[in-house]
């Protein structure tokens, strides 16, 4: 297990994997273990992950890519979805705090209706833009956790959102967020590290 400091200076996104480097569910089950503690919007938890290791259906899903070669040699290629719908699920996500007593029933109620009514006053871009923000916060946990667990991964956005909703088989309700390919980086193809911006070229203090 690496500091955290290390861990981010270790992370970057690799072009290219080993072949023949299966990764099993259970490692991917693990991974997602952490994932689950990504922060969330009112706890909605947006993010729905599609983990595909099936030869087929990564075959359908490189095909959506345009066909980038980094997913046919990845272990796995990894489907972000962000749930445009999360916000009906608040009385599912708070039932828990009911049934221990941490909140009582008119809380409990008062939280179900304030969500509901926050996300459904401001409209389905706004539903789609949280469950975007979302997933892509739990997705970078997933990327940070993959590399404390010895996996290298590559988040991509060259793709055809209905063409991999159509591969995994999503429901309308969630958004395609981007890809992930994980598996072990052939290092031989790592490139330096792009330039990096200075903080004072993209950290404003107080007022722009």
């Amino acid at each position: 297990m690496q500091d955290l400091n290390m861990l981010i200076q270790n992370r970057h996104s690799a072009i290219k994997f080993m072949p023949d480097t299966p990764i099993s569910r259970q490692e991917l089950v693990e991974i997602f273990e952490g994932v689950k503690l990504a922060p969330s919007a009112f706890n909605l938890q947006h993010a729905h992950y599609a983990a595909v290791t099936d030869e087929d259906i990564k075959e359908k899903v490189y095909q959506a890519s345009g066909g980038q070669y980094k997913i046919k040699l990845a272990s796995a290629v990894i489907a972000v979805f962000g749930d445009t719908q999360a916000h009906t699920h608040i009385a599912d996500m708070n039932e828990g705090f009911l049934s221990l007593g941490i909140i009582d029933r008119s809380e409990f109620e008062t939280t179900v209706r304030d969500v509901t009514e926050f996300y459904e006053r401001r409209g389905e871009q706004f539903q789609r833009d949280e469950a975007i923000r979302n997933a892509s916060l739990s997705a970078m946990l997933l990327m940070l956790i993959a590399k404390d667990k010895g996996w290298d991964t590559c988040p991509m956005i060259g793709f055809d959102p209905q063409a991999v909703r159509e591969a995994v088989g999503a429901p309308d309700h969630l958004t395609p967020v981007m890809l992930i390919t994980i598996g072990k980086e052939d290092s031989s193809k790592r490139r330096p590290r792009g330039y990096r911006k200075p903080v004072s070229e993209f950290v404003t203090f107080d007022r722009f």
